[in-house]
């Protein structure tokens, strides 16, 4: 097949995860001898500005053996100014459309959301195809921004409401991340369309990421680096945003402030930085570390004794925090504070990799963490079940494999209706 995927990020561009996410998947259908196009943005996300390199035209094209990528210029924004930051989603889409106008006809058309322009752009370029429509969702927008109160005007919501409806009733599929997402996006369309909605959840590269045994004696240069020799260390590793809940790290580092031998790390960077920086300062068993390269992920995240994932009560319908497939990976345990009968909730409860509470519950999170920090050899069993649940449920050839299928049965409906 020759498919055509719209995304916001793509290798080099591998801090924001969905570039991962798309990177992966396109290689996996390479494999597979399709031909692929990939309509993207220049590589801007860790800094949110255009990186040196690739700065100076507002786009690029690149041959591969695949196919082709065409890079256009993100008009990158800040993630705290929501209306810039629309309008600079809304020229880049209107940019990339513009150029896949150019590379040919497709047999399938998918677009990643967010940016949910990207959807619109896919659908008219499918239109022209005369091809499927996939609308791919990591986040459901515009519910997470509702949620976390950035987007408030009642006027606003509704218009984004209609226009994330129309585009679910206008794709042939809409592939979703979770269970949770499946019961928000089905409850948007009639039933009748409901099973257009199919989960394909993300991958992680289990190669990269490998567990490291025996961390609490052989240190790595990550612990090295930034103090941590002979702490029990638990992070949180990832984007730094409005949608976690970092009050719980700071409630955590004061009851644990007399046991120095515990230490809290926040590794990333986001909008909700620059809050958290400023009590991090002022607790000692709290550091603050940067995002480091790509290649340091498997050694950052084999650093931590307990990993935390933190979603704010009622996100877990819109928002599947995609880094608890990397943990597993790691063989590392976990802690999530999320919605109670997410899609984490059970991979935690199903793997047997650590404890989930209620979202936002300071008290509950407490408890847990001591529970979980009072037995060291039952936190790394629970890694080492994590790490076989990984191996068994979140391959990259699983993915790859689903969303072909998913493909071919698009592509196979539309030939046995037009005979």
């Amino acid at each position: 097949m020759k498919l055509l995927l719209l995304c916001p990020h793509f290798e080099p561009d591998l801090h924001a995860a969905t570039g991962e996410v798309m990177t992966k998947l396109v290689l996996g259908l390479a494999e597979r001898d399709h031909q692929i196009t990939v309509v993207t943005s220049l590589p801007w996300y860790r800094g949110h500005e255009v990186a040196p390199d690739w700065r100076g035209r507002p786009w690029r094209t690149e041959k591969t053996e695949w196919g082709r990528i065409v890079r256009a210029w993100p008009f990158p924004t800040t993630k705290t100014d929501i209306g810039a930051r629309a309008l600079g989603f809304a020229g880049q889409t209107g940019l990339a459309a513009g150029l896949a106008l150019t590379t040919g006809t497709h047999d399938v058309v998918m677009g990643m959301s967010p940016p949910i322009f990207l959807g619109d752009a896919a659908w008219l370029l499918a239109k022209r195809c005369r091809a499927p429509f996939v609308f791919n969702t990591q986040d459901i927008f515009p519910d997470i921004a509702v949620d976390l109160g950035v987007l408030t005007n009642p006027k606003v919501i509704a218009l984004a409401r209609r226009y994330e409806r129309s585009l679910y009733r206008r794709a042939d599929a809409i592939t979703v991340l979770s269970t949770d997402q499946h019961r928000n996006v089905t409850g948007k369309l009639p039933p009748e369309s409901g099973d257009r909605v199919r989960i394909i959840r993300n991958f992680v590269d289990l190669d990269r990421i490998r567990p490291v045994e025996g961390i609490q004696r052989t240190e790595n240069p990550y612990r090295r680096r930034y103090g941590l020799e002979g702490k029990t260390v638990v992070m949180y590793s990832g984007n730094v945003g409005l949608s976690q809940s970092f009050d719980l790290i700071r409630e955590a580092a004061r009851h644990w402030a007399d046991n120095d031998s515990v230490q809290f790390v926040v590794n990333g960077e986001g909008a909700a930085h620059d809050h958290v920086a400023v009590w991090a300062a002022e607790l000692d068993n709290v550091t603050m570390i940067p995002f480091g390269p790509r290649k340091d992920v498997p050694q950052i995240l084999g650093a931590a004794d307990l990993h935390l994932v933190l979603l704010k009560k009622g996100l877990a319908a819109s928002s599947t925090p995609s880094k608890l497939y990397g943990i597993l990976a790691a063989g590392r345990p976990v802690l999530a504070s999320i919605d109670e009968g997410s899609e984490v909730c059970v991979t935690v409860r199903e793997a047997d990799c650590g404890l989930s509470v209620p979202p936002d519950d300071a008290p509950a999170f407490l408890a847990a963490l001591d529970k979980l920090l009072a037995d060291g050899d039952e936190l790394a069993a629970m890694g080492r079940r994590g790490r076989r649940h990984a191996e068994t449920c979140l391959t990259p050839d699983a993915q790859a494999r689903a969303y072909e299928e998913l493909f071919l049965e698009l592509v196979d409906g539309r030939r046995s209706t037009s005979r």
